[in-house]
């Protein structure tokens, strides 16, 4: 998801970078990212570099040696900030911060919380998947009442889901009565495709734009929650060139 928004948000011509905190780095692979990338998160985070000099194109990379960082931060004072520190000159400069997650809910997941400004939640149309989802809802209640009263849910997005299946449904519902307005209306499609794109390193948008109009349709939704008014006529006019009328999906 970080991948594909970045992408969005870069070609709206905001001044975008995404922070991979995930030691697995599948988003590093995503932008074909150099696995022999130097320096990354984990030098950051310990201190070795500046976040500014760990930017490799849009992105400061992860692999994982960020597990061995992770270890390292919790013996730390201050262990759940370090990222917002780091990031702070950053801040100043960028349009867009997209910090990407693990999949558990950590330090690095901590600190990501920490950093932001406003979180998004995302989850498959599956049991266990909201079952973590509401354990992610009070770690980011937690980080937000005790490290970042600033943090705002932003929204709870429906991840790769096949909407012809009565289980997605339900779960559409069922997030639908757990939050609300807060639960976006746009739903990320399951497809190969998106595998696929990740695989070669090509964003959606380039590698199959049709299948790319969910994202498009987040992007928006995302732009009038931050208050970004502005840039939705420069969306619509991206998705008018990319998705011609009745091309998406």
């Amino acid at each position: 998801m970080v991948r594909s928004l970045a992408d969005v948000f870069a070609r709206l011509g905001l001044d975008t970078l995404a922070v991979d905190a995930d030691p697995q780095g599948n988003l590093s692979d995503y932008f074909d990212a150099d696995p022999a990338a130097q320096p990354t998160l984990a030098d950051v985070l310990q201190g070795r570099v500046r976040a500014v000099d760990a930017v490799h194109g849009p992105l400061i990379p992860a692999n994982l040696t960020l597990a061995e960082a992770e270890l390292m931060l919790a013996g730390k004072i201050g262990r759940e900030v370090t990222l917002r520190a780091a990031l702070r000159d950053l801040k100043r400069s960028k349009d867009v911060i997209l910090i990407d997650c693990p999949p558990t809910l950590g330090l690095l997941t901590v600190n990501a919380l920490c950093a932001a400004t406003h979180a998004i939640l995302s989850t498959e149309a599956q049991y266990f998947s909201l079952q973590g989802m509401e354990q992610a809802v009070e770690v980011l209640d937690l980080a937000r009442d005790s490290l970042n009263p600033d943090l705002e849910l932003l929204g709870v997005c429906l991840n790769i889901a096949n909407m012809r299946t009565r289980h997605a449904r339900q779960t559409q519902e069922a997030l639908q009565e757990r939050f609300g307005p807060v639960l976006f209306r746009t739903v990320i499609r399951q497809s190969i495709v998106y595998a696929e794109s990740a695989e070669r390193g090509v964003p959606i948008l380039s590698y199959r734009p049709a299948r790319g109009s969910d994202y498009l349709s987040l992007a928006g939704e995302i732009l009038r929650r931050l208050g970004m008014q502005d840039m939705l006529t420069r969306l619509d006019e991206l998705s008018a060139e990319l998705v011609p009328a009745g091309a998406a999906g």
